[in-house]
């Protein structure tokens, strides 16, 4: 139940230091495609490529609000009792 949203080094580069600055050229998973911009911090592609990972599997822990509407209404279809979440999606909590 992802959200589909793909994690690439610019999030975790930012995420690990919103005050580098650099361009990026795809793929954008591949740190050795990075150009630093002159005087910028730089992140280790060690410590970016965790971060990356790190934040992928968060995003990939999330739901995705149209499946969970899915699974709800089948549930109430079914006469099946609701996650907390799925009552939530289907009031707009």
């Amino acid at each position: 139940m992802a959200s589909g949203k793909i994690i690439n080094l610019n999030d975790a580069i930012l995420e690990i230091n919103s005050e580098c600055s650099f361009t990026n050229f795809a793929p954008f998973t591949d740190y050795s495609k990075i150009i630093w911009n002159e005087n910028s911090p730089i992140v280790s592609e060690e410590d970016a490529v965790a971060k990356m990972n790190e934040l992928q599997a968060i995003e990939d822990a999330k739901s995705d609000p149209e499946e969970l509407k899915a699974n709800a209404k089948a549930k109430l279809i079914a006469g099946e009792k609701l996650t907390e979440e799925e009552a939530n999606i289907l009031v707009g909590v």
